[in-house]
């Protein structure tokens, strides 16, 4: 049936389910050209549920690649204040094969298996009278989304607006953020960009951010509440930037899906358990896969999956993504995640298997 005549797409959000943080299978229903390299992938639910999260989360995605199951983390770009589809802008790199798979092969009526929303990257858990979002390249992209958040639901937010890219042309959301900001009278723009372009004329800022620039393109940035995104170096050179300035750290956030600022720490052994884990190898039940097998010490319960041939879907693997959550039946072990849980998920009984090193024998649902 073709999707513009099927009448059961027209339903009342109250008649809607909220889509939940299991597997879930979208649609695409609209692939869309920003920049070079870069496109949106916009998606429904293919249960007919309507998306409830926060401004700025991510989902992970299970790419069925010819290889086998790919997963991968993508910022929604989209905002929860239009809750029907959630949409994904994501920049093709040389090396990168998720994104390339899904460019040659994501198109209306595709359907992939999907994770989320997780992510605690959000103006929603710090309010503030006024923010300052910084980004640059397809780190645009959960700005993006509380930016559109802002402009329907609190349109007089006093925003400043920065984003970095090469070229003008590899501006993504160029012209709707130049339109945004004719209607958001709190809005303030700032593009900068590190080489002209041949295609057009450019009489805006040039270079590299710096501690010369920032304050012209935001010149109260130590009242603001900022949030942070982009490759790894761009962000570490605004952290030490601000740091330098006298900023107030705790007000800075910043998103990354590579390896965190601090080097991820092993598991949180409780005082006590030293013995119980140093040089230990635990019997552990995959009982959803009916295996048995050990984890030997310093195992993660990810590792021991794979070496004992039980699948548990893993994206990030240092407890961001929460891809990886799965119920713990019986035995303890030593979590250090990095917010890719909650607390009552934890006291539900769940763990990440990434992170997740057992104490005692274990019996997990995987």
């Amino acid at each position: 049936m073709n999707a513009m005549n099927d009448h059961s797409l027209y339903r009342h959000l109250d008649e809607m389910a909220p889509w939940n943080d299991r597997l879930q299978v979208l649609e695409v229903i609209a692939v869309a050209d920003e920049a070079p390299g870069v496109k949106t992938f916009t998606f429904r639910s293919d249960a007919q549920t309507w998306f409830r999260y926060k401004p700025g989360q991510f989902v992970t995605l299970e790419l069925p690649t010819a290889a086998g199951p790919l997963m991968r983390t993508y910022t929604l770009s989209s905002s929860p204040s239009r809750p029907f589809s959630i949409a994904v802008t994501v920049k093709a790199q040389v090396d990168s094969i998720g994104t390339r798979w899904m460019f040659g092969n994501l198109v209306p009526g595709s359907r992939v298996k999907a994770l989320g929303p997780a992510g605690n990257f959000s103006h929603h858990d710090h309010p503030a009278a006024k923010y300052l979002f910084i980004s640059a390249g397809s780190g645009i992209t959960p700005m993006m989304s509380m930016l559109r958040w802002l402009n329907d639901c609190a349109p007089w937010t006093d925003v400043a607006f920065v984003n970095c890219a090469r070229s003008p042309e590899e501006i993504i959301f160029r012209k709707e953020l130049e339109l945004l900001g004719s209607r958001m009278p709190g809005l303030s723009l700032g593009f900068m960009i590190e080489e002209r372009s041949s295609r057009e004329s450019w009489f805006g800022h040039m270079g590299r951010i710096d501690a010369v620039r920032l304050p012209l393109l935001a010149p109260d940035f130590r009242e603001r509440e900022l949030f942070c995104c982009g490759p790894d170096p761009f962000m570490r050179a605004v952290r030490d930037m601000l740091q330098v300035a006298g900023f107030d750290m705790a007000r800075y956030h910043q998103e990354s899906f590579g390896t965190p600022v601090a080097e991820m720490l092993p598991a949180q052994i409780e005082p006590g358990d030293e013995d119980a884990a140093a040089g230990t190898a635990f019997p552990i039940s995959f009982v959803g896969s009916n295996v048995d097998g050990r984890c030997d010490a310093e195992q993660t319960v990810l590792q021991a999956a794979r070496a004992n041939g039980v699948r548990i879907s893993a994206a990030c693997e240092f407890g961001l993504c929460g891809t990886c959550r799965i119920k713990k039946i019986s035995g303890e072990v030593a979590m250090n995640h990095n917010g890719g849980i909650l607390d009552e998920e934890i006291a539900d009984g769940y763990i990440l298997a990434c992170c997740s090193i057992p104490l005692s024998p274990l019996e997990v649902e995987a």
